[in-house]
């Protein structure tokens, strides 16, 4: 920052010419943006403000209206301060009018009573001044590398703002029009403390200009948007006035932040994202104390304390063919996020939603104490389902009391939704129970026990389909399913009789049982469903 009137008179140079503060003392604080000497009376038309004058007087007029008239345009052209030297013009001291000019017009007004080359001096200012450009210009090219890097590699709200924390060392958040939290760097403050009551403090902090600092506050605050739609503001909490660095880096970071805003191509919105990590922080138990966690959800609008907790995840149902692979898949999944946010509001139940992969979408719904889960969850299905096409299963965990809790919730949820897809009913929601002998073979999926009954039951008939390019393991699967019905397993094996009654004898061959013993086809079936189990990144293979 510019130096002040302050620093110039604490320079040796000023300080062995015995200065001697007039008037103005309270206005030290003035900024010099440079140290001009003029021995003219008319000087001020010469000057474009910041100015510090250092004069010997012996140019300026003898009269008390023509010295007035002096520092009142000094004053008028926005200079910093005046530099009198005595001992040419004026003696011992400077007249009273002078000084009183001074005063009235908040002009610092200073003397020194011994001889300085006022060359030493705008010497020493000058090298300070361009000392201080010159660290603000590598503080400048710093803060564009930073923040161009963070542009090219899409970084998102989070690590921007971890950016700014960084090098500020100072808090810093980004909120929505409805001042709600989207992402925060704490800086080592206390998270509860720093969003306590939030949209109410930032309510009340509205400074003009797109960038402004409220002193009341203290905080800067700049909007966040481009092509004129605003969507947000990068707040900066400062202990003091910022400085110009201070401004530049929000300002930079706002940039950044609506570049990648306006870059963003089919992925989850801001608050998806802002409620995403505060999910995944719960589940990693990334937050020290859990009322981290709490405080966080409070600033986006969902309350978690004194609520019971259930989570949700959804998953979108595999299709049939291969239509929705990859990228699409992903931009659906993303859509499925939006509407089970969009379905949350209109159900008027407040709920933190996010993708938790490639493939899940997660809900923590916090319900009042006395709300039954049950016609919640039918609900929120209810109204997702009217508005979203693609079909899709909505599972959910155990109700949880604490925060704590939740974790395991959302891994009964998660186990619950990964079986759920395979072979939908149309349920509303699914929940463990709903799952019977798939969910306890899903739970047992990694069990060593069960993989070898598996591979005991099945491992001919897969060798032999892996050997010959066969299915009969499909013909087995379509036989048990249509309950040992041979006509009706043919019908959809789309097989004629004699051609369907000739693959199950090859399996009895293969398999060396008879399909009509009840006892064998339930092992049979129990082993397929195991199959499925481990298979789950690919049930259809």
């Amino acid at each position: 920052m510019l130096p002040t009137i302050a620093d110039v008179l604490a320079l040796d140079t000023v300080r062995r010419g015995n200065p001697r503060v007039v008037a103005g003392a309270d206005r030290l604080g003035t900024r010099v943006r440079w140290v001009h000497v003029g021995e003219v009376t008319d000087i001020a038309h010469l000057l474009r403000g910041g100015e510090l004058v250092l004069t010997t007087g012996i140019a300026l007029p003898d009269d008390q209206e023509g010295l007035t008239a002096y520092v009142a345009e000094l004053a008028a052209v926005g200079a910093s301060g005046l530099i009198v030297e005595l001992g040419r013009k004026f003696i011992r001291e400077l007249p009273r009018s002078v000084i009183n000019a001074a005063e009235k017009h908040g002009l610092p007004l200073v003397t020194l009573a011994r001889e300085t080359p006022f060359v030493q001096i705008t010497e020493s200012v000058h090298a300070r001044i361009i000392d201080i450009q010159l660290e603000e210009l590598r503080a400048s090219e710093q803060l564009h590398e930073v923040f161009t890097e963070l542009s090219v590699e899409g970084a998102s709200p989070a690590e921007v703002l971890s950016q700014v924390a960084r090098l500020s060392g100072r808090p810093v958040l980004l909120e929505n029009l409805a001042h709600q939290v989207l992402a925060c760097e704490t800086a080592g403050r206390d998270t509860g403390t720093l969003l306590a009551s939030w949209e109410t403090r930032s309510r009340a902090v509205a400074p003009e200009g797109r960038t402004a600092y409220d002193s009341s506050s203290g905080w800067l605050v700049t909007t966040v948007g481009a092509r004129g739609q605003d969507w947000g503001r990068l707040i900066l909490l400062c202990e003091g006035i910022p400085g110009p660095r201070d401004v530049v880096l929000a300002e930079r970071a706002a940039t950044t932040l609506a570049l990648g805003r306006l870059l963003e191509r089919h992925q989850e919105s801001l608050e998806r994202q802002a409620h995403g990590t505060i999910i995944t922080g719960i589940l990693t138990h990334s937050y020290a104390d859990p009322e981290e966690a709490a405080a966080r959800a409070r600033a986006v609008g969902v309350p978690l304390t004194g609520r019971k907790l259930i989570s949700v995840v959804l998953r979108l149902c595999d299709p049939q063919d291969d239509s929705l692979e990859g990228q699409e898949r992903l931009v659906r999944l993303d859509e499925l996020a939006e509407a089970a946010a969009s379905a949350c509001r209109d159900a008027r139940l407040p709920a933190l939603v996010g993708a938790l992969d490639q493939d899940r979408v997660g809900v923590l719904l916090p319900l009042p104490p006395r709300t039954l889960a049950e016609p919640s969850l039918t609900a929120l299905a209810d109204r997702l389902r009217m508005t979203f096409a693609t079909p899709f299963v909505l599972a959910a965990g155990s109700v949880v009391d604490s925060l704590r809790d939740v974790r395991r919730s959302f891994l009964e949820a998660e186990q619950v939704a990964d079986v759920a897809v395979r072979q939908p009913d149309g349920r509303p929601f699914y929940r463990l129970p709903d799952l019977r002998l798939r969910g306890l073979l899903h739970l047992l999926r990694d069990d060593a026990r069960l993989q070898t009954f598996a591979e005991r039951e099945l491992g001919s008939l897969l060798a032999h389909d892996a050997q010959r390019g066969g299915d009969l393991t499909g013909i087995l699967r379509v036989y048990l399913a249509a309950g040992r019905n041979k006509a009706v397993a043919a019908q959809k094996a789309h097989l004629s009789r004699p051609a369907f009654y000739d693959r199950l004898r090859r399996l009895e061959r293969v398999l060396d049982i008879d399909l009509d013993d009840v006892e064998s086809c339930l092992s049979l079936h129990v082993a397929l469903l195991a199959l499925e189990s481990f298979r789950r990144d690919n049930p259809r293979t």
